[in-house]
């Protein structure tokens, strides 16, 4: 287990009882007392755990983890699901990506689709992100046109959010948007850690014909801090083979065609 992996167990950990100790972390994880320790500095040192004497205790209930932090985490179901939603993609439309691991894996699959990149008349895909890393994806790994929302960039997740970003957005029309979550409920809808990013997601969902929103069954009946939309707005999900059937049927019921990867 790598050292990102590891914050991500503790933080886990961490969010379930709301105390661990070093030895507690030891066991759970397999590793040394000294790396839990050294795991346990590094975190306190950036503020994601309050470190007690002989362990840690949890600074809130849910973490916005940096990006390069999350990405061991479920990865083989984001890179299946990732797959799932680029077939979803029809050459020569515009598509909206926001940010997050899991849309990262649909960048990916969108850039090694030969029908395109192929250049031809009609055929070029158009991108809108509001994520320099979706768009450095694409750019390195593409022929697509892409276009950058401006504004301010979050460390943590690398999405761009602000005014300057939502006036770009509101002057554009999608074909699709493609939509990375930290939560998803029948109830409550589509949800970020970030009153932010939910903003710019949201504006991305009022520009769009088609909303399909990416989400490995871990994000599945959560809630998170701020509402990007209500399901009404939502054709489309697309998750793992971890949802159940119960899960599934509630968003169909709902009106939300279920795709699982």
């Amino acid at each position: 287990m790598d050292r990102y992996a590891r914050w991500n167990a503790l933080l886990e950990l961490l969010t379930e009882s709301g105390r661990v100790t070093v030895e507690e972390a030891s066991e759970r994880l397999d590793v040394s007392q000294a790396t839990i320790r050294r795991d346990f500095d590094q975190l306190a040192q950036q503020q994601m755990i309050t470190r007690t004497r002989g362990g840690a205790v949890a600074n809130g209930v849910s973490y916005d983890l940096p990006l390069r932090y999350k990405s061991a985490k479920h990865s083989a179901e984001k890179q299946r699901i990732g797959e799932a939603a680029a077939r979803l993609v029809t050459p020569g439309t515009v598509v909206g990506l926001n940010g997050g691991t899991t849309i990262t894996e649909v960048a990916r699959a969108l850039a090694v689709r030969p029908d395109l990149n192929a250049g031809g008349e009609g055929s070029q895909l158009t991108v809108v992100t509001n994520a320099l890393n979706i768009a450095n994806e694409l750019l390195l790994r593409s022929r697509m046109k892409i276009v950058v929302a401006g504004g301010v960039v979050r460390p943590q997740s690398f999405e761009v959010v602000g005014p300057l970003g939502g006036a770009l957005l509101k002057e554009v029309t999608l074909d699709i948007v493609l939509l990375g979550v930290d939560a998803l409920d029948v109830e409550l809808g589509a949800a970020s850690h970030h009153e932010g990013e939910a903003s710019m997601n949201s504006l991305m969902v009022a520009r769009a014909k088609r909303v399909v929103v990416i989400a490995d069954s871990s994000k599945l009946g959560g809630h998170a801090f701020a509402r990007i939309c209500p399901i009404s707005k939502i054709e489309t999900l697309v998750t793992d083979s971890g949802a159940s059937a119960s899960t599934i049927a509630a968003f169909r019921d709902a009106g939300v065609d279920v795709i699982t990867a």
